[in-house]
C-alpha cells in the first residue's frame, strides 16, 4: 500500500490478498500452493521482494514506514508488543539444557534422519479440566463497536521515551517520524531494546527486512552480519506472523528454513535452532498417517509455531472438550425434560430445525452447516430454548447478523416469528431481541448477561452464527468463558471464506468428527441461491434470472471494468430495480491493483459523493469502514469531523468519535469492499468485481462469499475469462496449516 489512508484496508484483507506477492516458485521449487499439505504451508511465506505485509511500502527514504497493516492489526496496540529477546551472539544449541535441548535435538535428528519423530515425541491423553478462568473484572483488549475508539488502541508514548526512541531511529538512519509506531509496538524501553537488538525494528509495521538490515548495520557497524543470531530470531519471528496473517497457526520446519535462505541467513537451519533454543517458536510433531508397512515408523511432520497461536489452539481443544464431556442430558436443567425438546422440535418451523433441536437437546457441542437461508434454524433453536426457560443467546460475528437474528427472534416483547420468547434474558440493546447479541459484545460484557463471579457467561445455550469466521484466538477465548454443562452451537456455511485471522476452527472441527453435525436442506432461493450453490460445488452455471437477479457484465480491461462497475451502482441498478446507490455493495478481490477497492473507492467516491476530503481523506456522508480491532470492523458513514477527531454513524446505531492519530490506520472508504469484508453481512444489491489480473485470489470460496452478498441482485463484472470458472472448480480454498484437528483427534480417543 503507498500511503497512510491506503493502511486502512480492514477485515483481514492481508489473509486474501496479502498472497499476491507469495513466492510460491522462490520459496516452494514452482509448486503452487494449494495443492497439498506442503505445498500449502510453502505459500504461507514470502521471498525477499514480494513481502506481502510491506508490498508497495515505502522505505526509510519514503514517508516514514507507514503501517500496512490493517486496522484491527493497528488496533492490537499493546498486545502485540513484543518482549526483548536475548541480544549477545548466540553460538547454536549452546548452553541448552532440559526441554529446549531435547526439543533441539529432536529437529536435528529428525531431519537428518538419524531418528523419527515419534521416537522423541509422545502424545499424552489431553484431559477435559477446565482452566482457571478470567476473572469477570478483565477487560477485553479491544472494544467493542460503539466505545470509545481509545480504548484498546495504542496508547501514546510518553515525550521522554519518544525522544529516546527518536534519538536512537536517527543513529541507525531511520526516519523519526516512525518513533511513535516504534514506542506503539515494542513499549516505552524501545531505545534501549533497538540498541541492543536493532533487528526489533523488524516487528513495527511497515519496515521491511532491508530497512532493518540497514538500520544495523549503522547502529553496529562490523559487528553484524547476515549470521547474526539476533537477525534470524526476527526474521524467523517475521515469517510467522505473516504466516499467520494467512490463516495458518504453524509451519513446517522444512518450509520455514528455505524462507529464510531467501533472505540470505547463511545457515538456516542453525538458525532456526537457535530459534528454538531461545524458545522463540515451538516445536511440534504431527503423524500424516498410517505407516507404508508393518513396522515401520507413520510419516510425520514437524511444526514450528509462535507460542500465541499453539496456546490459543491447544486451549481451544480443551475447551471444546470440556464442552463436550461435562454435557449429560441427564442433568438437563430443562422444565420437561426430553419430551419438552420433543415438543419444541416437532413445532420447529422446518425440518431441519427440527432436527437441530433435537442434536442439542441431547449433546454438549453441535456444529450445524447451511447457507443464508439456514441461518433461521439455529435461531430457532434459541427461541425454542427460550420457551423452555433456558438462558439461550445467539451470537452474530456482525452488527448486521445481530439485527437479523433479533428480527427473526422478534421484538423484545415476545412477538416474535420463530417460537414464544416471553423467558428472553433482560437488558440488550433498544429496539433489538435482547438474545441477540454480536460475539464481541457477548465477551467484553456490553451485550448478553455479562459474567458472573467466576468469569464466566451464565447461560445455558449459546448458538454462534458465521462460526467459519472464528479464528483461535476468538474460539479459545468464547470456549474458555462457557460454563460447564453448556450447550454450544457453531452454525456456518462451509463453502464460504474462512477467518481473516489465524487458524480453521470450523473446518478442522468438521473435518475431526468428533460431535453431532447437522447439514440444512434448507436452499438458498432463487437464481442467487440457484447459483451459488452451484459454486459450493464446483460449478460456474447459467442461471435463468427472468427478474434480472443476476445479470453478467463482461468487460476488456481495467478501465471499463472501474466504468462499468460505478455505472451499475450510480444508474443502472438504480433504475432497473429500485435499488438505491447506498443500498449496493461493490466487492472485489483485494485492495491493490486497478481494479482493487482502492481504485473502485476512489471512482465511486467521485461519482456517489465528491469532495475534497478535507477530514483527512474523508468528507461528510462518505462510506467508511472502521476498524475497532483485530478482527473487527464496523461499516459507517462519516457525519463529520471537528478537533476530537472523524465522527461516525456505525451500522449498530453507534457514534464512535476516532481520535485524528488513528483515522489513517483504522478507517478507510468502504464503497468497494474485500470479500473477507464483506463476510457476514448482506445487501439488497451487489456487484462482484472480477478482475483480469486476480490470479491467484480466486477461488471457490471467494466467489462464493462475494457472489452471495446480495439478496436481490447480483451483478458480476467479468474480466477473468475462464479463471474464473477454473477457480471455482480446482481451488475450493487457500490450504492452511493448523494443528487443531490433530489435537482434537487425541481427545476424542481419550473420551471414548
Amino acid at each position: 500500500m503507498s500511503d497512510a489512508a491506503d493502511t486502512a484496508d480492514a477485515g483481514g484483507e492481508e489473509a486474501s490478498v496479502a498472497s499476491t506477492a507469495e513466492a510460491a516458485g522462490a520459496v516452494g521449487g514452482g509448486v503452487d500452493v494449494g495443492s497439498g499439505p506442503d505445498t500449502a504451508a510453502e505459500g504461507a511465506v514470502a521471498s525477499p521482494g514480494d513481502d506481502p505485509s510491506t508490498a508497495g511500502q515505502p522505505s526509510f527514504t519514503g514517508s516514514g514506514g507507514e503501517d500496512s497493516g490493517t486496522p484491527e492489526q493497528a488496533a492490537e496496540g499493546d498486545g502485540s508488543e513484543r518482549k526483548p529477546r536475548r541480544t549477545e551472539p548466540i553460538d547454536s544449541g549452546a548452553a541448552l539444557s532440559g526441554d529446549a535441548a531435547q526439543l533441539l535435538a529432536a529437529v536435528r535428528a529428525v531431519e537428518s534422519g538419524e531418528r523419527s519423530a515419534r521416537s522423541f515425541y509422545a502424545e499424552a491423553p489431553r484431559s477435559a479440566a477446565r482452566r482457571a478462568p478470567a476473572p469477570a473484572s478483565a477487560a477485553p483488549s479491544v472494544p467493542p463497536p460503539g466505545r470509545s475508539p481509545e480504548a484498546g488502541q495504542p496508547r501514546p508514548v510518553d515525550a521522554d521515551a519518544l525522544g529516546a526512541i527518536r534519538e536512537v531511529l536517527a543513529a541507525g538512519g531511520a526516519p523519526e517520524a516512525l518513533a511513535e509506531r516504534v514506542g506503539e509496538t515494542l513499549g516505552e524501553g524501545a531505545a534501549e531494546v533497538l540498541r541492543t537488538d536493532p533487528w526489533q525494528l523488524l516487528a513495527v509495521p511497515g519496515v521491511t527486512p532491508d530497512n532493518a538490515d540497514g538500520f544495523a548495520r549503522a547502529l553496529l557497524g562490523g559487528d553484524c552480519g547476515p549470521d547474526d543470531p539476533r537477525r534470524a530470531l526476527a526474521l524467523v519471528g517475521r515469517l510467522l506472523e505473516q504466516a499467520a496473517r494467512k490463516g495458518h497457526t504453524a509451519l513446517e520446519s522444512g518450509v520455514l528454513g528455505k524462507a529464510l535462505a531467501q533472505y540470505a541467513v547463511p545457515d538456516a537451519a542453525a538458525a532456526l535452532d537457535t530459534a528454538i533454543g531461545e524458545g522463540a517458536v515451538l516445536v511440534f510433531h504431527e503423524v500424516l498417517g498410517e505407516p507404508a508397512a508393518e513396522g515401520e515408523e507413520p510419516p510425520t511432520r514437524i511444526l514450528l509455531g509462535l507460542d500465541r497461536y499453539a496456546l490459543a489452539e491447544e486451549s481451544l481443544a480443551d475447551g471444546l472438550a470440556r464442552v463436550r464431556t461435562t454435557f449429560r442430558p441427564e442433568d438437563d436443567r430443562t422444565a420437561g425434560g426430553a419430551a419438552a425438546w420433543e415438543a419444541v422440535a416437532v413445532a420447529a418451523p422446518s425440518p431441519s430445525a427440527g432436527e437441530l433441536i433435537r442434536a442439542s437437546a441431547e449433546h454438549g457441542l453441535v456444529l450445524h452447516t447451511g447457507g443464508d437461508a439456514a441461518r433461521a434454524e439455529p435461531v430457532a433453536l434459541t427461541a425454542a430454548a427460550l420457551t423452555l426457560g433456558l438462558r439461550a443467546y445467539t451470537a452474530a460475528y456482525t452488527p448486521a447478523g445481530r439485527q437479523q437474528a433479533a428480527a427473526l427472534l422478534g421484538a423484545p416483547d415476545g412477538s416474535a416469528p420463530v417460537g414464544d420468547t416471553a423467558g428472553a434474558p433482560d437488558g440488550g440493546t433498544p429496539g433489538l431481541h435482547p438474545a441477540a447479541v454480536t460475539l464481541a459484545g457477548l465477551l467484553d460484557g456490553t451485550e448478553g448477561p455479562g459474567r458472573d463471579e467466576e468469569g464466566l457467561l451464565p447461560l445455558d445455550l449459546l448458538v454462534v452464527l458465521d462460526a467459519p469466521q472464528l479464528d483461535v484466538e476468538a474460539a479459545a477465548a468464547l470456549v474458555e468463558a462457557l460454563p460447564d454443562g453448556v450447550r454450544l452451537v457453531l452454525s456456518g456455511d462451509p463453502a464460504a471464506l474462512q477467518s481473516t485471522g489465524p487458524g480453521r476452527v470450523f473446518a478442522d472441527l468438521t473435518a475431526a468428527k468428533v460431535c453431532p453435525q447437522v447439514a440444512s436442506r434448507t436452499p438458498d432461493p432463487g437464481p442467487i441461491g440457484e447459483l451459488v450453490s452451484g459454486i459450493g460445488i464446483g460449478e460456474l452455471a447459467e442461471v435463468d434470472a427472468p427478474g434480472k437477479e443476476v445479470v453478467i457484465v463482461q468487460v476488456r480491461d481495467a478501465d471499463e471494468a472501474v466504468l462499468r462497475t460505478v455505472q451499475l451502482v450510480a444508474d443502472s441498478v438504480p433504475r432497473a430495480l429500485g435499488v438505491p446507490a447506498e443500498q449496493t455493495q461493490v466487492i472485489t478481490v483485494g485492495p491493490g491493483g486497478a481494479v482493487g477497492t482502492r481504485a473502485l473507492n476512489e471512482a465511486l467516491k467521485a461519482r456517489l459523493n465528491p469532495g475534497p476530503g478535507k477530514f483527512g481523506g474523508f468528507d461528510p456522508g462518505d462510506r467508511v469502514l472502521y476498524g475497532t480491532g483485530p478482527g473487527r470492523t464496523l461499516l459507517a458513514r462519516v457525519r463529520g469531523a471537528d478537533e476530537e477527531g472523524l465522527r461516525l454513524d456505525g451500522e449498530d446505531g453507534s457514534a464512535p468519535v476516532v481520535s485524528p492519530r488513528l483515522v489513517p490506520r483504522t478507517v478507510r472508504h468502504a464503497w468497494a469492499l474485500t470479500a473477507e469484508q464483506a463476510a457476514g453481512r448482506r445487501w439488497p444489491a451487489a456487484v462482484a468485481v472480477v478482475p483480469g489480473d486476480a490470479g491467484r485470489e480466486l477461488t471457490r470460496a471467494w466467489a462464493y462469499t462475494a457472489f452471495s452478498r446480495g439478496e436481490r441482485h447480483l451483478s458480476v463484472v467479468h474480466g477473468a475469462g475462464p479463471a474464473l470458472a477454473q477457480a471455482i472448480a480446482q481451488t475450493p480454498a487457500r490450504e492452511r496449516t493448523t494443528r487443531l484437528r490433530t489435537l482434537l483427534t487425541p481427545q476424542e480417543a481419550a473420551a471414548e
